[in-house]
């Protein structure tokens, strides 16, 4: 690198950076990193992940520029659901630790500048849960903490459920309780009923378990299915979708008018907006955040978030799912950029957007989007305006694990038949920390899930070891750069430049960056002088790149390789 050239790439990584902002809006543009702890780091040797294990590897999240961790389930629970089927919502399940342990988990993040969100499960319980065994027993203050429903009789004088609503498990979303003499409703499986949110002592029950994890110190919630949490009161009969290829045991053979998106169930978000928010008035401190899943479609996502106007908030953000629903390996850059415009062309201005490539329900990104394409995406993500979420295993470029049915876990594949096409075991299989026995996850007790056979090759120590770039590092040089206040700041355009290549640039003044992402398998050459021009030097670089760090492109005619992503700073003045 000639010195011209090393003293501009200086003057373009030295843009002007911005202190974090204020201690209400540090989430704003955090990096929040999904932990699925039964597959992190089993520290006992038992074949489950745990919470010590957790906080054996705390300096992982620094080291990578996390800002938040979040959680899946680890409250005590018969694991029907591998934990988000909670028979106590305030307790940690032995498998994974105890409070105390949990307390020295947060407190171990928290002096390291991260902060600690927990998984809640507000729409059913576990079926071993006390408050359902009292309502199974028709103990008077909990008959109507659940959803329950006498029988409907045919023309045959049998027994059947009160209507056509289907689990998402497959069949259908009521059971038969020989004690109570009714039906339960069970959206997920038969042993996760329904809590009944038309009861204001069940709503008062669930903000006060978000109360006691405010007050042990979490720093705010992921919460779980929020669509499911209202019901039709007459749970009149759904239509038919008319979706081909389905039948009448499968979820998608309705049309869940009756069971999804209720206005209740706005309302209730925005419920618990003010008890986080009404804790942070009384107590002081950071903003306690709410992240919600609901796979909805845009116009409803955006109702989540609050109010257009902003006169009730809800969620501090719900999460962006478009880059999981909307693409796979053979999508076009144009298909890139329309997921990337819808959403940014709904949300409100007042409210904040937030990024998702994957989770512990989707095929990993390195799978679904090609491990050849990680670096793009990963910087996609992360230069879009907002927050972005990772999943554990994203940052080294993990890849699905291999897993037979007879190894499976996941409740919603226990069918043969279906097994390889909706199981989520695939997705987390335990993390690859090394190249050691079970990948590092443990010293050699069989895990839950079996660890990849790609753990030798795809492992956190070797792309830290590796004297050049690794998908880690090229993560960790994102992280580094989100601070920047063109990113944080700066005006957002995105295009497809050809049916592979996607152009995104951010600009903020007289500064800009700019990603160039060539997502096919052919190298092709690139007009962008239109959005770079000649001050310009390669910042980060996808592995695969051969070209040199803190050179410039030529604008006019970019080469760029298959699957080749580069960032680029540029002055503009």
């Amino acid at each position: 690198m000639c010195l011209k050239t090393f003293v501009l790439f200086v003057t373009l990584y030295s843009l002007t950076y911005s202190a974090r902002a204020d201690s209400q809006d540090w989430w704003k543009h955090a990096t929040f990193y999904q932990i699925y702890p039964r597959s992190f780091e089993d520290s006992d040797n038992d074949g489950i992940g745990d919470l010590q294990g957790i906080i054996n590897k705390i300096d992982h999240f620094p080291a990578s520029g996390v800002d938040a961790v979040w959680l899946s389930p680890i409250f005590e629970s018969p694991q029907v659901d591998q934990g988000y089927d909670i028979s106590n919502y305030t307790k940690v399940d032995p498998a994974y630790g105890t409070n105390e342990i949990l307390n020295t988990l947060i407190e171990e993040a928290h002096s390291r500048g991260v902060k600690v969100v927990l998984d809640f499960v507000p729409n059913h319980t576990s079926d071993k849960h006390q408050w359902f065994i009292d309502s199974v027993n028709g103990v008077e203050e909990y008959r109507d903490y659940y959803v329950w429903a006498n029988a409907k009789v045919d023309e045959d004088g049998n027994r059947v459920p009160p209507n056509n609503w289907i689990s998402v498990f497959k069949n259908s979303a009521w059971t038969w309780s020989d004690e109570r003499q009714q039906y339960y409703l069970h959206e997920f499986a038969s042993a996760q009923p329904d809590l009944n949110y038309r009861n204001p002592v069940v709503v008062e029950a669930m903000k006060n378990i978000l109360r006691f994890w405010l007050d042990k110190g979490v720093d705010g919630f992921r919460i779980d299915a929020v669509p499911y949490l209202f019901e039709n009161e007459d749970l009149l009969d759904e239509p038919l979708s008319n979706l081909p290829g389905y039948n009448s045991t499968d979820y998608e053979y309705l049309d869940h008018i009756y069971t999804q998106n209720l206005p209740e169930t706005l309302d209730m978000i925005y419920q618990w907006r003010q008890v986080v928010d009404d804790f942070v008035t009384e107590n002081g401190g950071d903003a306690r955040v709410l992240m919600t899943e609901a796979y909805a479609d845009i116009n409803t996502t955006m109702l989540y978030f609050g109010t257009a106007d902003g006169t009730r908030l809800g969620a501090h953000f719900s999460f962006n799912f478009n880059l999981i629903t909307d693409l796979n390996i053979n999508s076009t850059a144009q298909d890139v950029v329309d997921s990337v415009n819808k959403w940014l062309e709904a949300i409100p201005d007042i409210y904040t957007s937030n990024w998702v490539l994957g989770n512990h329900d989707n095929h990993r990104v390195a799978t679904r989007l090609g491990p050849d394409n990680v670096d793009g995406f990963n910087m996609l993500k992360s230069l879009l305006p907002g927050v972005a979420v990772t999943y554990n295993g994203e940052e080294i470029g993990q890849e699905n694990g291999e897993v037979s049915y007879e190894e499976g876990q996941d409740p919603s594949a226990r069918d043969p038949d279906i097994f390889d096409a909706v199981s989520r075991d695939f997705e987390r299989t335990p993390y690859q920390w090394d190249d050691s026995v079970n990948a590092g996850f443990n010293t050699g007790a069989k895990p839950w899930l079996p660890v990849s056979e790609k753990y030798h090759e795809t492992n956190l120590k070797i792309e830290i070891a590796t004297a050049g770039s690794s998908h880690y590092k090229v993560y960790q040089d994102l992280a580094k750069l989100r601070s920047n206040e063109v990113l944080l700041s700066g005006d957002v355009a995105i295009k497809a430049v050809t049916e592979d290549v996607v152009l995104l640039k951010r600009r903020y003044e007289n500064d800009s960056v700019v990603l160039l992402f060539n997502k096919g398998e052919e190298a092709v050459d690139v007009d962008v002088s239109e959005d770079v021009s000649a001050r310009n030097g390669i910042l980060i670089k996808s592995i695969n790149s051969t070209k040199e760090l803190g050179a410039p492109v030529l604008p006019a005619n970019v080469t760029l390789a298959a699957h080749e992503a580069l960032v680029i700073t540029d002055k503009s003045a």
